[in-house]
């Protein structure tokens, strides 16, 4: 006779993601460094997000907490990884990470630039000009020189080519080849971001030779050793979870996902709606499954609970258009007992406006509203501006 497989219901993987998440008081994370690591990777796509990511799990945490983090102990670093998405990962990490991904993410940004070359008259050679790029750039910071992308082309004549997107379209544009070089070195792990010109809300980065950046080679694995290493992290974190969430997750194939699971030790799980999750053999006694005291919270846009997986009914409901663009971005997000009820914006004045998209009670009303006032006293005279805004938000 067969065993029927354990069953987690949609609240004990509430209970689960909140307290693994650092998103209660119980279990706040004291340093960035262990809030990375229990979001396996902090989105950075919109610059601001890092630091209100960081700030929902960090007990006390500044801004300058992220920034000697990130340029003064690199202890953290801020890297293209899945789904072709910025991410700020601890080493350990990152180096997962460019072994699992960072070959398939740089040959896709190669083969979209050699598309895009071979479409102008001005390149007669679209593949000479990726190699020559390429070793110009990292001959060039090999001394270990921090160069914004500006300064790499001004350095560099080749470069500094251009091509026209969409001619002839009203929304045409001509752009530069050079940061694509630099998004391909970055995913292949051969250069970092390095120290940014600009506050904690605004990106304008410098870039520097991996190693350098380091001060030591980045270690190197096999993609299927990325791949089983940063599974098992997600599981962690994240687990319960289905294989589509991981194919989704980590920008993968579902035959390198199986073939990580499999050579895992992990159980199969019943979860609520008829689908199957997975979890390590050995995380089944419950202890993070209780139920947590509802408490109110607000997380940026692209937050990486928000869009740690892709089967998010259990946390988002019926509220998807409502938080969501049509790109699967989400946008800013105000939760309750560990659901997405609704979003939030900051107005001209500086003062945090939270939307809610259903009925809750007057006590977790007022709990926004404390929640809206501190963060608007965090963020102080700075104004952010939305990467991608939700539709609410229209």
């Amino acid at each position: 006779m067969s065993r029927a497989r354990p069953h987690i219901s949609d609240d004990q993987r509430r209970a689960r993601l909140l307290r693994r998440h650092c998103l209660t008081d119980a279990t706040r994370a004291s340093t960035v460094e262990q809030a990375a690591d229990a979001m396996v990777g902090l989105h950075a796509t919109t610059p601001s997000t890092v630091y209100l990511s960081a700030r929902a799990r960090v007990t006390g945490f500044t801004a300058d907490d992220m920034d000697a983090a990130l340029y003064r102990d690199r202890s953290l670093v801020k890297h293209l990884a899945m789904r072709r998405t910025l991410f700020v990962l601890t080493r350990s990490a990152l180096a997962d990470a460019v072994a699992a991904v960072g070959p398939r993410v740089a040959a896709a940004e190669r083969t979209n630039m050699l598309r895009d070359l071979r479409r102008s008259d001005d390149f007669d050679d679209p593949e000479g000009w990726i190699d020559t790029a390429r070793v110009a750039v990292l001959a060039e910071l090999a001394g270990g020189e921090c160069l914004t992308s500006t300064q790499l082309r001004e350095r560099l004549p080749t470069l500094d080519g251009y091509v026209t997107v969409g001619a002839g379209r009203s929304w045409g544009t001509r752009t530069p080849m050079g940061p694509r070089v630099l998004n391909m070195l970055s995913a292949a792990g051969e250069i970092v971001r390095g120290p940014n010109g600009a506050g904690w809300h605004l990106s304008r980065p410098s870039w520097a030779a991996m190693s350098d950046w380091l001060g030591e080679p980045l270690p190197v694995r096999g993609v299927a050793d990325g791949h089983r290493a940063m599974i098992d992290r997600w599981l962690r974190s994240y687990g319960p979870g289905t294989e589509t969430d991981l194919v989704w997750w980590l920008g993968s194939t579902k035959t390198a996902v199986r073939a990580a699971l499999a050579e895992l030790n992990l159980v199969s799980v019943d979860l609520d709606g008829d689908r199957v999750g997975y979890l390590h053999a050995d995380d089944l006694d419950g202890a993070d499954d209780e139920p947590v005291e509802p408490r109110a919270f607000l997380l940026p846009e692209l937050d990486p609970t928000t869009m740690g997986y892709k089967e998010r009914d259990f946390y988002l409901g019926e509220h998807a258009p409502h938080v969501f663009d049509t790109n699967g971005n989400g946008g800013q997000t105000a939760w309750w007992d560990g659901r997405i009820v609704g979003g939030w914006r900051q107005r001209p004045d500086g003062a945090i406006e939270v939307h809610l998209l259903e009925s809750l009670p007057r006590s977790a009303r007022r709990e926004f509203d404390d929640r809206a006032e501190e963060l608007a006293a965090w963020i102080g005279d700075v104004r952010p501006k939305p990467g991608y805004p939700a539709p609410f938000m229209r």
